[in-house]
């Protein structure tokens, strides 16, 4: 299980286990709150093809899905 803290986010890189379409290096690049500055999702831009995405943050804590940084 990665520690993932929602403060630390941002801009933070990730690495999916799971290549798709040789997108496999991933940056948070915005982070979606509530009107009480709860992290609700965020929007991940594949490095490759500038593809972004939403996901639950707490997908990123699944390390069979997730690695912190680029490998």
């Amino acid at each position: 299980m990665n520690k993932v803290s929602p403060k630390a986010l941002m801009y933070s890189k990730w690495t999916k286990t799971d290549v798709i379409n040789k997108e496999k290096h991933f940056v948070i690049v915005l982070i979606e709150r509530d009107e009480f500055q709860t992290v609700l999702s965020c929007i991940i831009e594949a490095v490759i093809n500038k593809k972004q995405y939403t996901i639950d943050w707490r997908e990123l804590k699944d390390s069979h899905k997730w690695r912190i940084g680029w490998q």
